[in-house]
This record gives structure tokens, sequence and C-alpha cells, in this order.
């Protein structure tokens, strides 16, 4: 029964191994069913994208073609084109050098025709020029035998006549120059004086200016009696601090409502009025007050200085001035001299050099440069030494000025000659800006007068025959007798004639004095 068993498990299993056999082969063939129809859909599917692709390819083809055809159909005309442009060009160009050629034949039969007309000019002068030497020849023996026949008719011989005959035209020659020199230098000096006449007259009428100017005023008003109490202070230590802190003096006298500040400094000066009417206006005077407001005032005079310097060179339009001369531009504007301001009267002859300047083919910005700058010692004169002109000319040689501009400075007045025209015309536009209508202050009067005063006294000296006042007061030119003042005794005389004018008369600036001892023989040829 076991084995019945057995065998019939053992069947069972066979036939389930077969069944199962018999699957895997139904599945084997399905699947290769299977994998044979989607071999045949790629292959499909991998010839139609061939065949699409083929496609594509022959359309890029055909599509590459058309688009050289057309390229090489563009570039064929451009080619074209440019060989018909090269074409014209090189056909103008031929036809130019074949015009130049027609030009250079002809020019080429010109030049022969006048290189036969030279030729036959040159054989003409030619055989003019033996003609001249055969008559030269002749001229020649003729004036020998002339020669020949004067010396034995006037007994002279070659070198005699030669020599009586140059005596007699230099006479004649040292006449007629003598004569000549004189009517040009005549000529000369009618038309130079008309010529600087039409100069001088022009700049004034170009430069019109104010026919007065501003003077400074060195008094102050007093509103009451009670303010000028106020301003002394008690036992005067008001008016002490304000002198001591100012450097003036103040004259505090009976007149009413009126104090007057004395200083030789103009900008000192300046700075006192300032400051006095300022601490009138506030009211609160005593020293503390007063030194504050003083420095107050003078650092404001300070800053008004340099800012009056810089529009005096920008008015005269003079550029290129060292900080230290623009300062000392702007201190003249305090500065008067015979009640004309300094300043606007060197922005005056700086305008008037230049216009004369220009009117003579000069630099006029030189010529500017130099007026504006003539006067600048003045701002320092009362401090220095010396003369206002000199000092000018050290102060602007410390800042390179160049040697006209220094020379015109220092040779406004006649102290220097003058190396340059420019400072002919300083001293031409300075005594137009001071001898002006309405310029100065001081009466013809009283000019006249001090210059008569001057003359009398060189006059009333031993041994003067003539004194001349020039140089409109500047200087005293005095002629001596050489037979009865000796060259010591005329240095004498100069030096007393100075010290006289110092002591007995007031006057602006300094007094040149030159003496003149010389022997002069005239004598007249008739």
């Amino acid at each position: 029964m076991e084995a019945a068993l057995l065998l019939g498990i053992s069947g069972g299993w066979s036939s389930v191994a077969a069944g199962a056999v018999g699957g895997g082969l139904i599945v084997l063939c399905v699947v290769v069913v299977l994998n044979k129809s989607k071999q045949a859909a790629m292959k499909q599917a991998a010839d139609t994208i061939l065949e699409e692709a083929r496609k594509t390819g022959e359309s890029i083809i055909r599509n590459a073609e058309v688009e050289a055809k057309t390229e090489h159909i563009q570039r064929l005309e451009e080619f074209n084109r440019e060989t018909a442009e090269t074409r014209a060009q090189a056909k103008e160009i031929e036809r130019r050098l074949d015009k130049r050629e027609d030009n250079l034949e002809k020019k080429l039969d010109t030049l022969n025709v006048k290189e036969k007309k030279i030729e036959q000019a040159e054989a003409k002068l030619a055989e003019r020029a033996e003609k001249i030497t055969v008559r030269e020849q002749e001229v020649d023996d003729t004036l020998i035998e002339q020669r020949d026949k004067l010396t034995r008719i006037a007994g002279l011989s070659i070198e005699e006549a030669k020599r009586l005959l140059l005596s007699n035209l230099e006479s004649e020659v040292e006449h007629e120059a003598a004569v000549l020199v004189d009517r040009i230098l005549t000529e000369a000096k009618d038309g130079a004086a008309v010529k600087a006449r039409d100069i001088i007259l022009t700049a004034i009428q170009r430069y019109a200016a104010e026919h007065t100017c501003d003077s400074t005023v060195s008094t102050v008003d007093i509103p009451s009696d009670d303010m000028k109490g106020r301003v002394i202070g008690r036992e005067g230590r008001n008016i002490r601090a304000f002198e001591k802190a100012t450097g003036v003096d103040v004259i505090v006298d009976d007149t009413p409502g009126v104090v007057v500040v004395s200083a030789f400094d103009p900008v000192r000066r300046e700075v006192a009025r300032l400051s006095l009417e300022r601490l009138i206006q506030d009211g609160r005077i005593h020293p503390a007050r007063i030194e504050e407001l003083v420095e107050d005032t003078r650092k404001e005079i300070e800053r008004d200085i340099i800012e009056t310097g810089k529009k005096a060179a920008v008015e005269a339009n003079v550029g290129g001035l060292h900080r230290k001369q623009i300062d000392l531009l702007g201190r003249l504007r305090y500065r008067t001299s015979y009640g004309q301001n300094v300043l606007q009267h060197s922005i005056e002859v700086a305008y008037l050099c230049q216009i004369m300047a220009e009117e003579l083919n000069l630099d006029g910005r030189l010529a500017r440069r130099s007026g504006l700058l003539h006067d600048i010692g003045k701002a320092v004169d009362h401090e220095v030494e010396g003369g206002h002109p000199q000092i000018g000319a050290d102060i602007c040689k410390r800042f390179n000025e160049r040697p006209e501009v220094l020379n015109a400075i220092a040779g406004h007045h006649g102290d220097v000659a003058p190396i340059s025209p420019y400072c002919v015309l300083v001293m031409a536009a300075d005594a137009i800006s001071a001898s002006r209508p309405g310029s100065r202050r001081e009466s013809l009067e009283r000019y006249i007068q001090r210059l008569q005063q001057m003359e009398e006294i060189a006059m009333g000296c031993g041994g003067v025959k003539q004194a001349y006042a020039i140089q409109a007061g500047r200087e005293l030119r005095v002629i001596v007798d050489c037979n009865r003042v000796s060259d010591s005794n005329a240095t004498k005389i100069a030096r007393d004639i100075a010290k006289r004018v110092e002591e007995e008369i007031t006057y602006p600036g300094e007094v040149k004095v030159t003496v003149l001892r010389e022997l002069r023989a005239v004598e007249i040829a008739r």
C-alpha cells in the first residue's frame, strides 16, 4: 500500500512536472512570438526614421545648394560691380594721365620755344658785350688822351687834380649834409611834438575818470558833551587806553561835537576812527571794551585791505601779484596826496599807460602793470627812510618784477634815468592824472607860490645865476657862475639850498636840488 502510495505520489509529481514543462514551452513560444513582432515593429520604426532622415538630409542638401548658389550669384555680382568701378577708375586715371601728358608736351614745346629765344638773346648779349668792350677800350683811350691834354693845359698832375676835386666835393657835401640834417631834425621834432600831443589827448579822452577823489577824514562826530566826557573817562583812563591800543593821538578840545584823531600811519588812523565811532554807537566805553573793539576793527581793516588790493588788481587787469603787493595796494586806499586818493590815482595811471602804450605799439599789459605799481612805495614811506619811488622799486624787486617795471617805479619822478619807454609813459601818465582839473585839492595859487619861494631861496645864494623849479616842484635846478663858484662851493650851495627848503617850505615827498656849474663858450660863424 505504501508502495502504491509512493507510486501515486511519483506519478503525480511526474504529471506536474510534465505540465510545468509544457507550460514553459508555451511561454517560451509566446515570448519568441512577441520578440519577433517587437523586432518587426522596431525594424519598421527604424526604417521610418531612416526614411525621414534621408528626406531631411536631402532637404538640407537642397537648401544648402540653393544658399550656395545664391551667395555665389551675390559674390559674382559684387565682383562684377567692383570690377566695373575699378575699370572706371582706371579709365579716369588713364584720362588724367593722357591729359597730363598733353600738358607736359605743351610745356615742353613752350620750353623749347623759350630756350630758343634765350639762345638768341644770349647771342645778342654776347654781340653787345663785344661791342661794349670795344667801346670801353675806345673810351679809355679817349680819356687817357684828354687827361694828357688837361694835364698839359692845367699844369697839374693827376694826383694833384684828384686832391683838388675831392676837396671841393667834400666841402659841398658837408654843407648839403648839414642842411639836410638840420631839416630832418626840425621835421622830426615837429612831428614828434604833434604825435606826442595827439597820443596824450587820445589817452585823456578815452579814460573818463571822476574829477574828484575821496579823501580820508580824521574827525569823529560826538553826539553830546556827555559822550565826550565818557570818551575821556575818569581821570582820562579811557582816552589813554584808546591811544595805547590804537597808537594814535586823540585831540579833544573845545570844538563842540568833534574829536580829532591824529596819526602819521593812515591805516592806524582809520582803525582808530572806526573803533571810536563804534564805541560811541555801542555806549560801553571802558578799557577792556576798548581793547576788544580795537582788535576786532584792526582785523576787519586787514581783511578789507586785502580785498581792496585784489579788487584794484582785477580792475586794472594786472595778475600775478604777490600777496604782499596786494596788501600794499590795499593800504594805498587810506593814503592821499593833496586830497587825491593814491589807489584811485594808481589805477588811473595804469589805464593811461595802457592807452598810450597801445598807441605806440608797445606792450599794454607791461605798461598797465608799471602804472599800477608806480606809487606802491607810498604805502610804507612813513615807515621806511627814503623817497617812495626807490622804496617801491626795492619792494617790487624782492618779488621778481621785470626790469622795465622796476625802472618805471624808481624813475617816474626823474630820479633814475629811463632804460625803457615804459618809464617815460608812467611819468607822463602820472603827470596827467595829477594835473587834471579836480584831481588834487591844492590850489593853483599855493602851488605857484611854493615854486616861486623855492626859486627865491636858490637865487638868494651867492654866485647863483638862474634857478628853475621843475618836475612839478620835485626838483630845483640851479645854475651858478663858474667864474665865482668852484666845484667844492657848488656842493656846499646845493646842501645849503636843500637845508633852507626843508626849514622854510612845506611840500610832499622830496625835493631834489641840482647845482650845475659849467663853462659854455659860444661863437657864431658868419
